[in-house]
């Protein structure tokens, strides 16, 4: 009778369990606190396909772990200490990788811990202006970081420009991409990472087709400040994609912690783009130098013509001064100043060496 008892209780324990009652006596479980505000997203994805909801990264990575072909993305963006180390702890990252994590201004590089495989981009937004000043901000560069593991893709990001949002709504549109596992992440940042280039480069062009105008206009309204400041944008956004092109390319080799064959030819893709950029990028920067040397060769030749002009008229002022003098030494045995006419004369002659003197400057073009 007793056995028979337990056997109810264990069984009504049971059904209360499978329906999400409290059993008397349980402890009630301890809930999951809220995702930090680092947290972009968070999804589990299996076979190319997110799982819905959005969890806590732990419980994610948990979930990821348990499916056959499942990984988790984790989106951060500038996350704080606290953030950083809880999520390093929960997928196991070391302290270096945490550290660097943090800190933004990082060169582009891929890198290797054990299993994990850090890769760093710098991200570039063309930042809209009416006109070009010399204190103008034409690129707004930050850099976003990837951390690749087994079962994991997070990415950190630091500064306003290259948002993520729309490279996870697009990647997730292509389940045959998604299915390679977390390298499909990397993949989709370098893809719009690299277009990020070639459409910021799109409107650096026009600014230099503005500048380059402006310089060459018969006004030649454009100033020698505004010139450097776009110099220094360009600059900046050469160091930004020009240094990409050796980790993208080591990714290529055939290793077996390098991307899965599916997703080669999308890298080589990837590859072939960056190349057009960094090949426009550093077109910009030898234009910007030629159109640098032409404002200050145009400078040097607007000074040489105003010391022309002042040399020209330096000189007919120094012929009235010579005459002038000449006639001022009131010395007693002066011809011209007993001669009645002499005062006419002189003025005469003043005019008359003057506008011989305009005349010739004029021919030669000094005036």
């Amino acid at each position: 009778m007793v056995r028979r008892v337990g056997q109810r209780v264990r069984l009504s324990a049971v059904v209360d369990r499978l329906l999400g009652r409290r059993v008397p006596g349980q402890r009630e479980p301890e809930p999951r606190r809220a995702n930090p505000d680092a947290v972009v997203d968070c999804a589990v994805y299996v076979d190319g396909r997110r799982e819905p909801g959005r969890p806590h990264y732990a419980d994610a990575y948990a979930r990821s772990r348990r499916a056959r072909d499942g990984f988790v993305w984790l989106g951060l963006h500038e996350p704080d200490p606290t953030v950083m180390a809880a999520v390093g702890r929960t997928f196991g990252l070391d302290d270096l990788t945490v550290e660097q994590a943090l800190a933004d201004g990082h060169r582009p590089t891929v890198r290797r811990d054990g299993d994990v495989t850090l890769l760093v981009l710098r991200t570039a937004g063309y930042v809209e202006h009416a006109e070009l000043t010399d204190t103008s901000e034409v690129i707004d560069t930050g850099d976003v970081m990837v951390l690749l593991g087994d079962r994991f893709a997070i990415t950190v990001r630091h500064g306003a420009a290259g948002a993520l949002t729309c490279v996870r709504a697009d990647v997730e549109q292509r389940q045959a991409v998604l299915a390679q596992g977390p390298w499909a992440v990397a993949y989709a940042v370098c893809d719009r990472m690299v277009d990020l280039y070639l459409e910021v480069a799109g409107h650096v062009e026009r600014d230099l087709e503005r500048i380059e105008e402006a310089v060459f206009a018969r006004d030649r309204s454009a100033d020698i400040q505004h010139i450097y400041q776009l110099k220094r944008e360009v600059v900046e956004f050469k160091r930004a994609v020009q240094p990409l092109q050796a980790p993208l390319r080591s990714l290529l080799d055939q290793r077996p912690d390098n991307p899965p064959r599916g997703l080669h030819r999308w890298f080589v893709d990837v590859d072939a783009r960056l190349t057009r950029a960094v090949e426009r990028v550093a077109a910009y920067d030898d234009l910007l130098n030629s159109i640098l040397q032409s404002r200050l060769a145009q400078l040097a030749v607007d000074q040489n013509n105003d010391m022309r002009k002042i040399a020209a008229w330096a000189a007919i002022a120094a012929t009235q001064t010579g005459i002038a003098g000449i006639y001022g030494m009131n010395f007693a045995v002066m011809p011209e100043l007993q001669w009645r006419y002499g005062y006419p004369a002189a003025l005469g002659l003043m005019a008359l060496a003057a506008f011989t003197l305009h005349r010739l400057f004029r021919r030669s073009g000094w005036l």
